[in-house]
């Protein structure tokens, strides 16, 4: 098994068993989008959860190796053509300038890790449209001279 069979199990068991990715999340005592991100092969999952992953989803023998893995995380470099993912790319090709400029007027020269790191996804209802809220966690990191 690799992580594209992994992942692929994981998504069919998810379907068949009527569970979102938050019940899966809460079953593992651990975040819904740290939990998706490793359930779709971009993180390693450490033993524990990887256990009450296979166990809940039934998954079949290796998946629990497999999702221990080291993952590489690669990424396709076109423009994305589904239209929620492109949204996101689009925030950060109209934005990113602007949110480093800000981050760095704040913190100094450095980035946000993306690997001490966290991000939440909320649902805000309103009447005019409900509202998506991401945030995104992560600690700086100046950059240092020598």
């Amino acid at each position: 098994m690799n992580k594209v069979d992994v992942t692929e199990a994981i998504v069919l068991a998810k379907k068949e068993k009527g569970l979102s990715w938050e019940a899966i999340a809460q079953e593992l005592d651990m975040g819904t989008v740290w939990v998706t991100s490793a359930c779709l092969g971009m993180n390693s999952m450490p033993e524990s959860p990887a256990e009450k992953l296979c166990a809940l989803l039934g998954l079949p023998e290796g998946s629990k190796s497999v999702l221990m893995e080291y993952p590489t995380k690669a990424w396709e470099r076109d423009v994305p053509q589904d239209p929620l993912v492109y949204r996101l790319y689009e925030v950060v090709g109209v934005y990113g300038d602007t949110l480093k400029e800000v981050i760095q007027e704040k913190f100094g020269d450095g980035i946000m890790s993306a690997i001490d790191f966290s991000m939440d996804v909320a649902k805000e209802e309103n009447p005019k449209g409900d509202r998506v809220i991401i945030t995104m966690n992560g600690k700086f990191l100046p950059y240092k001279a020598w």
